[in-house]
């Protein structure tokens, strides 16, 4: 059976990122009602953990990048995007009629384009020998 190509790699780890922040997000809000650009914060940082496992062992391991090399590139990458995501989402709660589970959903999967770029050409790009 052929390997996935790193593009699908790299959907399938952001879908289960994505799906990890999604989860904290809607447990905190819904479970304890805390609001949601607070939640949003805690789900970005319980979902790097998987985000960043995922893109080293699988996605980007062809390139064959020293995690300590990858690490730091990526959580700024990361943080990056998530401050984007923060902003967007602030943005949208603020000033659309949608409800905030759905308006998230919506700014993590236009954030990911991006960072699949990036990580790519940047993050988990192998040092030069």
């Amino acid at each position: 059976m052929p390997a996935l190509p790193p593009p699908l790699r790299f959907i399938i780890t952001g879908c289960a990122a994505a799906a990890v922040h999604f989860a904290v997000v809607k447990l905190l809000v819904d479970g304890t009602g805390m609001r949601p650009l607070v939640a949003n914060v805690l789900g970005w940082l319980t979902a790097f953990g998987v985000s960043f496992g995922g893109h080293y062992v699988w996605t980007f391991a062809h390139q064959q990048t020293h995690w300590r090399h990858a690490l730091p590139r990526f959580f700024l990458l990361s943080a990056s995007g998530f401050a984007l995501n923060e902003l967007a989402y602030a943005f949208a709660l603020r000033y659309s009629p949608w409800r905030y589970d759905v308006l998230l959903a919506l700014v993590l999967v236009g954030v990911a384009v991006g960072t699949y770029v990036l990580s790519k050409l940047w993050a988990f790009r192998g040092t030069a020998s």
